[in-house]
C-alpha cells in the first residue's frame, strides 16, 4: 500500500525488495541497501515477486503524532513493472 510519513528510511537485511516513489521508476533493493524518503513523499515498498525480504523501517511522527499516512493500494501493473533478475 502506498504511504508517506514525516521522514522514513528502509534498510533491507535479507532477500530482494522493490520500492517506488510516486512518479518514479521501481527500484530493486538487496541486502545492505538503504532508502531515505523525503517528508510526505508518497511511496511503497515490499518483497519482489516470488521472493522474500526482511527490512528495518524507521518513521518520524508528524505534528499530529502519526507515523504513517496510508494512501491507495498499489496496482498489480505497478508491482509487476519491475525488472527483477
Amino acid at each position: 500500500m502506498a504511504h508517506s510519513s514525516a521522514r522514513s528510511t528502509i534498510f533491507v537485511t535479507e532477500g530482494v525488495a522493490l520500492c517506488q516513489r510516486e512518479g518514479g521508476p521501481v527500484e530493486i533493493l538487496r541486502p545492505g541497501d538503504r532508502v531515505f524518503f523525503e517528508p510526505d513523499e508518497n511511496h511503497w515498498h515490499g518483497a519482489a515477486p516470488n521472493r522474500f525480504m526482511v527490512h528495518i523501517a524507521t518513521q518520524q511522527n508528524d505534528e499530529s503524532g502519526s507515523a504513517v499516512t496510508w494512501g491507495r493500494h498499489v496496482t498489480d501493473d505497478e508491482y509487476g513493472a519491475s525488472p527483477v533478475e
